[in-house]
């Protein structure tokens, strides 16, 4: 076991944190780092590096002064990596160690830790006090602790070296989630600032290695160093590129092969689609299909080989002549009531193109522009052909629409905006959705086309609210509360929306008041009183959530806590302000300078008092001092503070009492025997900057005048012509006299 030992900068600490308490219960020191007792030698840690070999186990020295309650725990804590204790981590929870005020903790970091700004410090629970925070520390969880392999591929082969015409991408490609990490990269021994990400884009030759950046002290023991790649860039290619294809613009029908302008049989091939490699192409020459979905883009090739540097063709585009477009221009849902007709539209980038319209997939005769007015239910698209251009004739579909002849309508309302029972002051109701109800039972919504052609009657509890015809009701006071829906008509159709029920919250307040907000004591009244009528109404007084009384429309608390006062409005609770009724504590009126007061002789001393509403100072014989919150003493006795908070009254004693100081002398003996040989006044006028000393000779000449008086009068060297000799003493500061009197000096 090994001997714990407090450095200096520690004692000072607790020494100054305990001359503190005389405001506080506890005082919690900043945790401060210690020497793990379980290893070998004795060395506090200077940052955490945690995770090499599992390893996580780190101590701090906790000091701390004052007196814990017995059901105390410490806590230490640790902020994020900026030093912020919003929202801090616990490393750990003592109980043990309340009579303890030096103690050992131990902790590991979490997993997530990462960075150089965290913080530590330690709060308690019994009494409540949080503790000074540390300085700043680098800490790392090194999850991954092995060598990083970086290569050109990605595939986790190391390359050794790579050639290439162009720019080459290293990436790290053996631990998971690698973008989860920070890294150090470096060119030939070199930090590349600003490079901190898992791939690394290289544009100049060099050797390249890269590191996990556990930060400045941690990032050597995680042994995260790479295999180096030996990168050369711009070195002199073959200058290939693809031959020039018969054509790039392609019909349906069209093939197209694209081959490279020069081959060896030493190299290697991949062919390109949009930047992204093509499965399988690896031969000198690509066929593209144009009957394939999607084939069209940007096509190129990349030569790789061992005696060669990596080089890619420019690209060749190629196109679809097949390619138009069709849009379809109205909603994919429609109605179409009796007496009406709705026009469907497509439009088209097709070259000459000609319309057939279908229904339910039969043509349509004679419909053959892009519009076409329905007025019966069905299935309809249109047909587009293509009959200009290079290619053959081709022809598309539009989507769909699906035109609805409904047998009803669904009406919906709902609220308009946020709404909750009892809590809003006003609504508005809205005719949200308008369905088409099909023979299937399947349901279009039809709302955009139709809300503003319904006529509506809102109702409230099942009759007719007058004047409003509207789409949405607006209501805005409890007295309209109730269930509401909406008559709909529209032609032929009569629908009845479904029903909202609205409870309104008045948008009256009510307040409570009360004659004080401190309970004395069983013999004190304290009343609360409503600024409303309680005569007629429904009410609770509540006190902490619990009802006290529904019958007294001024109530008289006989219990400390929380009251409100609710009132019952159309099923509602309206609810008033909180008033806190609090328990006399007597510790609120507090005394400074506290405690019994001491003056010295000559001098006074001004007390104030704290905390109350109104003062009386008394003394001895009870007479009225003072009525302010300070009083000034100047004679010793026993003196009375009756101080107020409220209604209630606290009583306070203080003793005056005199200092006994030592009188200044007024005979020394200056025989030379070392006793009494110089004039010695006491300590509270010697040796005072702002103290100043006089002393005359039997003519009333000054022979000492100085501030800061050492004590040293007379001197060695001063002559005495008598026997006995009488000088006199002026004693004084800026304001007053504070002694005088007369020195026999006798030889």
């Amino acid at each position: 076991m090994k001997t714990l030992y407090f450095n200096t900068l520690t004692l000072i600490a607790l020494l100054m944190s305990c001359l503190q308490l005389s405001g506080q219960a506890i005082v919690i020191n900043a945790p401060e780092p210690a020497d793990n007792p379980n290893l070998s030698g004795v060395s506090a840690w200077g940052a955490v590096c945690a995770g090499n070999g599992g390893f996580n186990e780190y101590f701090v020295d906790i000091t701390w002064a004052g007196t814990a309650n017995a059901s105390n725990e410490f806590i230490l804590e640790l902020s994020d990596a900026s030093g912020d204790f919003s929202s801090p981590e616990i490393l750990a929870t003592i109980t043990d160690k309340n009579s303890e005020q030096n103690f050992l903790a131990s902790f590991a970091i979490p997993t997530t830790t990462r960075g150089q700004g965290y913080r530590m410090r330690v709060r308690s629970t019994d009494p409540v006090k949080i503790g000074t925070v540390s300085q700043a520390y680098s800490m790392y969880y090194m999850d991954v602790t092995t060598n990083l392999n970086i290569s050109e591929l990605g595939n986790g082969v190391p390359p050794g070296s790579v050639c290439s015409t162009g720019p080459v991408t290293l990436r790290v490609d053996n631990i998971a989630n690698p973008e989860t990490y920070q890294y150090i990269w470096f060119k030939s021994g070199t930090q590349l600032t600003g490079e901190t990400g898992h791939t690394l884009e290289v544009t100049q030759s060099g050797m390249y290695n890269a590191y996990i950046d556990y930060g400045p002290e941690c990032t050597g023991s995680g042994n995260t160093d790479s295999n180096i790649v030996d990168v050369t860039v711009g070195g002199s290619g073959t200058g290939i590129a693809i031959n020039a294809p018969t054509k790039t613009s392609l019909c349906s029908t069209d093939t197209e092969t694209l081959t490279i302008s020069v081959t060896d049989t030493g190299w290697s091939y991949q062919w390109y689609k949009d930047g992204v490699e093509i499965l399988g192409a690896i031969g000198t020459s690509y066929t593209v299909n144009a009957s394939n979905s999607g084939f069209e883009g940007d096509y190129a090739v990349e030569i790789s080989g061992s005696s060669i540097c990596t080089e890619k063709s420019a690209a060749v585009t190629m196109t679809n002549a097949d390619a138009f477009t069709v849009t379809r221009d109205n909603p994919d849902n429609v109605v179409v009531l009796p007496s009406q007709t709705q026009t469907l539209s497509v439009s088209t980038s097709a070259n000459t193109p000609t319309y057939k319209w279908f229904r339910n997939g039969i043509e349509i005769a004679g419909q053959t522009n892009n519009t076409l007015d329905i007025n019966q239910d069905g299935s309809y698209y249109a047909e587009i052909t293509q009959t200009g251009g290079s290619c053959a004739i081709t022809s598309k579909n539009s989507d769909t629409t699906i035109a609805v002849s409904p047998v009803s309508f669904e009406i919906g309302l709902d609220y308009s905006g946020t709404y909750t029972a009892c809590s809003n002051t006003d609504v508005v109701l809205e005719v949200a959705i308008i369905n088409a109800i099909a023979t299937d039972g399947s349901a279009s919504d039809v709302t955009a086309d139709l809300i503003n052609a319904f006529a509506y009657q809102w109702k409230k509890d099942g009759s007719i609210v007058t004047g409003q015809n509207g789409k949405s009701i607006s209501l805005a006071s409890n007295v309209e509360n109730g269930n509401y829906n909406v008559e709909a008509s529209i032609d032929s159709y009569n629908e009845i929306s479904n029903s909202l029920s609205v409870q309104l919250l008045t948008n009256q307040t009510v307040i409570i008041s009360s004659t004080s907000t401190v309970y004395c004591d069983a013999s004190d009244v304290v009343t609360l009183s409503a600024s409303v009528d309680l005569t007629n109404e429904s009410y609770q007084w509540q006190l902490d959530g619990t009802t006290v009384s529904s019958t007294e429309a001024v109530l008289n608390v006989t219990n400390t806590g929380t009251y409100q006062l609710v009132l019952d409005k159309d099923g509602c609770d309206l609810i008033s302000n909180e008033i806190i009724i609090s328990p006399l504590d007597q510790n609120l009126i507090t005394l400074d300078p506290a405690g019994d007061i001491v003056i010295p002789e000559g001098t006074s001393k001004t007390v104030t008092a704290r905390g109350g509403t109104a003062y009386r100072w008394m003394d001895a014989s009870n007479t009225e001092m003072s009525t302010s919150d300070n009083v000034t003493f100047t004679e010793p006795g026993t003196y009375t503070l009756i101080a107020n908070i409220d209604n209630c009254e606290i009583v306070r004693q203080v003793e005056v009492s005199i200092l006994d100081t030592f009188k200044v002398p007024n005979v020394i003996t200056v025989n030379g025997d070392g006793i009494n040989d110089q004039w010695v006044i006491p300590n509270s006028y010697s040796n005072k900057a702002d103290v100043n000393v006089i002393i005359y000779n039997e003519q009333g000449e000054e022979i000492v005048n100085e501030f800061d008086y050492k004590n040293n009068w007379p001197q060695s060297s001063t002559a005495f012509t008598k026997q006995n000799m009488v000088f006199y003493y002026k004693i004084r500061n800026a304001s007053e006299v504070l002694k005088q009197g007369t020195i026999t000096v006798i030889r």
